[in-house]
């Protein structure tokens, strides 16, 4: 006899296994998150001018573009959606 009301941990439907608490992930698996499905732009100077360089999730370079927009359109591109960091 299953005594499980629905009330505990897994809330009777396993759904709280496959839940994450992203307050409790390190920084390692924080940089993982979404490494292949998001792209960061941020601008930069490069030789004395504004330009956009791309970052994946984890922060790994990935490009450089002239303009805030063509770094956008590159990061769609490439099936990924991009977040703009400040």
């Amino acid at each position: 006899m299953n005594a499980d009301t629905g009330s505990g941990e897994n809330g009777g439907t396993g759904q709280a296994a496959d839940m994450i608490d992203i307050r409790h992930l390190s920084a390692e698996q924080l940089g993982q998150l979404g490494i292949s499905q998001i792209a960061y732009v941020k601008p930069v100077m490069l030789d004395g001018a504004v330009a956009f360089a791309i970052h994946a999730a984890d922060g790994t370079p990935m490009a450089v573009a002239d303009d805030r927009d063509l770094a956008i359109a590159a990061v769609r591109q490439h099936e990924m959606v991009p977040t703009l960091v400040h």
